[in-house]
């Protein structure tokens, strides 16, 4: 700017009208009004150059683009009042440098705010803001509209989600040819599953993406919950999906919702038990995990009223027992009555369902099923929750049967084409088979049958064995197993709830800590003990068969089967528990003399024409059964003693409550008697419970070891290291002064696996089961034959005697 040059009028600090603003738009950059704009200092934002990058924004000169350095005006100079510039945050102060012009109406914008006088520029500021603001609420407003309809697609703000770039998707490449949704990959991804199991290959293309029905039969362990649940939830979101294209293209909110169903049940999955139930549910929560699908556990055992308040949620998916399914039904819950919108029916594990005598229940529940015989055959129904079932509602429901053995006939196509044509016979049938329950849920004749069990049924990579003992002595060679191959988590298994308590207290009495499970006990006792053994990495669960089916707990290396199992399917769920998704484990079949048979027949049934012996240390046995016979006589006096207190105690409990009093009408000497031989125990008991300890202080030992002559047949390097162990926690307890339980340590043996023990043992322990059976055999038809001939002679003896009395 020139010195010379006059002051310029001073501008009025009042705020211009509209007329004049707008009759300044109007003139040229030439009038004489624009003088003073040219004498102040103005600096370029961006370069110049018409040929640059930015000569579209800037114009074809100077003044056409460009902003005002208002710090660099000097009041004083030209008395002016330049209103101060609003605070605005530097990220939207970089976005205005480097924001391109959308449309010509930007443009007007830049050029306007250069031709306004100075006092405007502050209030064109705050009315650009409002109409931003404006602009903003119009936009939330949109957005909220749609929202409600989007958030039945995404669910949620993926807290969840894997980061990108730390998921090699290389690894899970067998994953992408099932096609499935990328939040259902991005689970898949969070949970580790590397590749899909061959049960998951072949039934999620045919449920998910054809939507059959499937019949589905593989081993225990090989993914069968995710191989349904995967189809579930991915129909679900592609629902969704669907339902918020319909709401953007016609607009319609109702038409989307009732596409996409939100607040109705969708999913119903049926389990026997109740630990397979809770475990279904946990398995499903961790793939929806991120989706915005409710997933609920009803099983008995529980708070009926915690889980009717779960119930008023609205979950989409349920998992429940048969029973607290019924019961809940039966008494008119809401949720659970609603069906009209049932798109999954699932019945897992369905080979336990179909036992003579067990689940009633299945039969109402599957009575009330939209679709299903029963309803078309005038069996009642709750027609006021399905009255807005229509044709295609029934045909879009999947129904799906799970079980880990499967036997179908030929024409088992052929049943379900004519089953809805069929009379009321079936309908008043039991659940006998796998086929009268596939065609009671109104399975359709196309449904996919995938049966991927193999000849013996059993994993492949599990190593079966058997040790012949009478049957006093199988609670020594359990201890033998638990002490000697203790290593890793052991189930053992026996068919009654008096054989579980038996073993459960002689094995507490030994030292060893085992958790149990079995119907009788309160389902908070069930699923604590589950979760202890969970946590126990060698830790041993004495169960009955209720923990046989379904239950998947990692790291199970060893089942010991303490009593044969009824059937051949139990055994194999049984076995199933370890060798579960590729992994190898062992399974030990403590036989009698009087079960070899059975065990043959049960071995003959899945196959099986050979087995190995477990090998067995003999040596160790004899310290075994010094500490099997002081824990018995412990065992015993102190039941004795809990039964004589829980009799005392309910006789007194009882007389309270009716009021009475109960008078003792023992003699002196009766009561002298009895304080004599309550004392006589304890000491006895005392006595024994010290000279068991001293013997469990010490490692088990064999035989043939000696305390004196320890190096006498040298010292092996095992033996060694077993010697410099027991003495150095020995020092350290000294030291610190604490007691603690040691673990297992055995002379001269290693402490490994029974997996590990049969590996090392070789093949030449294996005999022929058919061998064992036909001596069995003739073993018991000789002693038939005796039995016969003692008869006999008996007869004959008596028809003597009956002779000669008739003679005299």
């Amino acid at each position: 700017m020139a010195a010379d040059s006059p002051p310029p009028a001073p501008v009025s600090s009042s705020k211009p009208s509209k007329r004049k603003s707008s009759k300044k738009r109007k003139r040229g950059l030439g009038d004489a009004e624009v003088d003073p704009f040219d004498k102040l200092p103005w600096n370029s934002s961006l370069p110049t150059d018409e040929d640059g990058a930015f000569s579209l924004v800037i114009g074809s000169n100077e003044l056409e683009g460009g902003f005002l350095s208002l710090e660099e005006i000097s009041e004083a100079d030209y008395g002016l009042e330049i209103p101060k510039p609003l605070k605005e945050k530097p990220e939207k102060a970089k976005k205005l440098k480097t924001q391109k012009p959308r449309d010509s109406e930007e443009n007007i914008f830049v050029k306007d705010e250069v031709e306004v006088d100075v006092d405007a520029v502050g209030e064109k500021k705050t009315k650009k803001k409002k109409k931003k603001k404006k602009k903003k609420k119009s936009k939330k407003a949109k957005e909220t509209q749609t929202q409600k309809v989007e958030e039945l697609l995404s669910g949620s703000s993926g807290r969840e989600q894997v980061e990108e770039g730390l998921v090699n998707e290389d690894e899970f490449y067998a994953w992408n040819e099932l096609r499935l949704h990328p939040l259902l990959m991005k689970s898949i991804y969070r949970l580790g599953f590397k590749e899909p199991t061959p049960i998951q290959t072949t039934c999620i293309p045919a449920a998910a993406h054809q939507g059959k029905d499937v019949v589905g039969a593989a081993e225990t362990g090989s993914g069968k919950t995710l191989a349904f649940g995967l189809p579930i939830l991915q129909r679900l979101l592609e629902e969704r999906e669907k339902a918020v294209k319909m709401f953007e293209t016609k607009g319609e909110k109702e038409e989307a919702e009732r596409f996409a169903p939100k607040g109705f049940l969708r999913a119903l999955v049926i389990t026997p038990t109740r630990e397979l139930a809770v475990q279904v549910t946990d398995h499903l929560k961790a793939a929806a995990n991120g989706l915005n699908v409710r997933v609920v556990s009803i099983v008995g055992g529980m708070s009926t009223e915690k889980q009717e308040r779960l119930l008023r949620e609205s979950p989409e998916i349920i998992v429940g027992t048969p029973g607290r399914l019924w019961e809940l039904m039966s008494g008119g819950e809401k949720h659970l009555v609603e069906l009209h919108s049932l798109s999954f029916f699932v019945l897992d594990e369905a080979d336990r369902m179909i036992e003579n005598g067990h689940f009633h229940e299945l039969q109402s529940i599957i009575d009330l099923l939209p679709g299903t015989n029963s309803s078309f055959e005038g069996q009642p129904q709750n027609s006021q929750n399905c009255q807005t079932v229509s044709s295609t509602q029934r045909k879009k429901r999947q129904t799906f049967v799970f079980s880990a053995t499967i036997a179908l006939s030929t024409d088992f196509r052929k049943k379900l084409k004519r089953g809805f044509l069929k009379s009321k016979q079936s309908t008043t049938d039991g659940l006998n088979s796998i086929e009268t329950l596939s065609e009671r849920v109104g399975m359709r004749a196309n449904a996919a049958i995938i049966d991927l069990t193999n000849a013996s049924i059993l994993a492949d990579k599990l190593e079966e064995s058997f040790i012949e003992c009478r049957e006093e002595d199988k609670d020594a060679y359990l201890y033998y197993i638990l002490s000697v191959h203790g290593q890793g988590r052991t189930i053992v298994f026996c068919t009654s709830i008096a054989a579980l308590r038996h073993i459960s207290s002689i094995l507490r009495t030994l030292g060893i800590n085992v958790w149990t499970l079995h119907a009788q006990m309160q389902q908070q006792a069930r699923l604590k003990a589950i979760d202890r053994f969970r946590a126990n990495e060698h830790g041993t669960l004495v169960a009955t068969d209720v923990a046989a089916r379904g239950l998947d707990i990692p790291g199970v290396r060893t089942v010991i089967h303490y009593q044969l199992p009824h059937s051949a399917e139990v055994y194999i769920h049984r076995s199933g528990r370890t060798a579960r998704a590729s992994a190898d484990g062992c399974s030990i079949a403590l036989i009698a003399s009087n079960e070899t048979s059975k065990f043959a027949s049960l071995c003959k049934s899945f196959s099986k024409e050979s087995l190995r012996r477990f090998p067995l240390e003999e040596s160790y046995m004899p310290e075994v059964m010094k500490r099997l016979s002081l824990a018995r006589q412990i065992d015993k006096i102190t039941r004795k003693n809990s039964q004589e207190k829980a009799k005392k105690s309910w006789l007194e409990r009882n007389a309270e409550s009716v009021g009475l009093i109960v008078e003792n009408y023992d003699s002196e000497e009766e009561r002298v008697n009895s304080l004599k031989q309550k004392k006589a125990s304890s000491v006895q008991l005392k006595n024994l419970q010290q000279e068991l300890n001293t013997q469990l202080s010490r490692p088990l030992q064999p035989k043939t070891f000696s305390h004196r002559y320890l190096a006498g047949a040298g010292v092996s390097p095992l033996l060694q290291r077993q010697i410099e162990e027991l003495a150095r926690p020995k020092h350290n307890d000294m030291d610190t002064g604490e007691k603690k339980r040691r673990k297992m340590v055995v002379i001269g043996q290693d402490c490994v696996e029974p997996l590990q023990a049969l590996q090392n043992a070789g093949s030449e322990l294996r005999f022929d089961l058919k061998e064992t059976a036909e001596k069995r055999r003739n073993v018991e038809h000789l002693r038939r034959k005796r039995k016969d001939e003692k008869t006999r002679l008996r007869d004959q003896k008596r028809n003597r005697k009956k002779l000669k009395g008739s003679s005299e």
